[in-house]
């Protein structure tokens, strides 16, 4: 994997100008061997033509990041199959961490005999009995203090198919209701076949209205996000998760 950047457009809940944070991928050894890529983002400039879900469906041609970043709420359901993800490229692990005093706040990796429980889910599949959101939703619970964090850092490790993935990019997308909060576009560049891959993004929040913020906490998931994967600017993956911010304080 080589070459990656990342960028996030104006927030709905702050729409002063921002100083371009974009900057060259840090890299540093992680445990255990290997290295960690760190991408900072950096604000989105171009506006994207306003769309609508069912607009989308009926394309007639793959789905592109400029198509997503005309969305204006979270979508209904998934914009394309598991079996989209021809490159199989599969998420092992997952880390969610406050930069600014190196706190985790949330950790998931798969487990070892995840291989076999997909081989299950495969046979489910054909039986018409598997969950199409299987595997592809989070949800999760935070404290209040999550949403005045100002930097926070998410590790992903990845694993790449047999074949190489030419321009591999995901755009994230948080909407509280009806009202987008804030949206993420990080490439994560070249990947080469049969790779493991490990990155932080570098989430600079914007400083939400206390309003806000006691809106979200009184209404638990939801804040919602998509998740939109590309490779060569064509929708692989689509991932959903819901957010609440009413857990207990340690």
């Amino acid at each position: 994997m080589s070459g990656p950047r990342a960028r996030s457009e104006p927030t709905a809940a702050n729409n002063d100008e921002a100083a371009d944070l974009g900057s060259p991928p840090t890299r540093d050894r992680k445990p255990g061997g290997g290295v960690l890529k760190r991408l900072k983002s950096r604000k989105i400039q171009a506006d994207s033509r306003i769309v609508t879900e069912d607009e989308l469906r009926t394309l007639g041609r793959p789905i592109t990041p400029e198509d997503v970043l005309g969305l204006r709420t979270v979508t209904s359901d998934y914009l394309c199959k598991p079996e989209a993800n021809i490159f199989n490229i599969d998420f092992t692990r997952f880390k969610i961490r406050d930069l600014e005093t190196g706190t985790v706040l949330f950790e998931i990796a798969k487990p070892p005999n995840a291989g076999l429980e997909e081989e299950e889910a495969e046979g489910d599949e054909e039986n018409g009995d598997l969950d199409s959101s299987a595997g592809r939703f989070v949800r999760y619970q935070f404290t209040p203090a999550f949403l005045r964090l100002c930097t926070v850092g998410a590790t992903v490790e990845f694993t790449v198919g047999d074949r190489p993935v030419p321009s591999f990019r995901m755009i994230e997308r948080h909407f509280f209701k009806d009202q987008l909060l804030k949206s993420f576009d990080f490439d994560f560049g070249f990947c080469i076949p049969n790779s493991r891959n490990t990155c932080e993004h570098i989430y600079e929040f914007p400083q939400l209205p206390e309003s806000l913020v006691r809106q979200m906490v009184e209404h638990p998931y939801e804040t919602r996000s998509d998740s939109f994967y590309f490779v060569d600017n064509k929708l692989i993956m689509h991932n959903k998760a819901d957010y609440a911010y009413n857990g207990d304080c340690p």
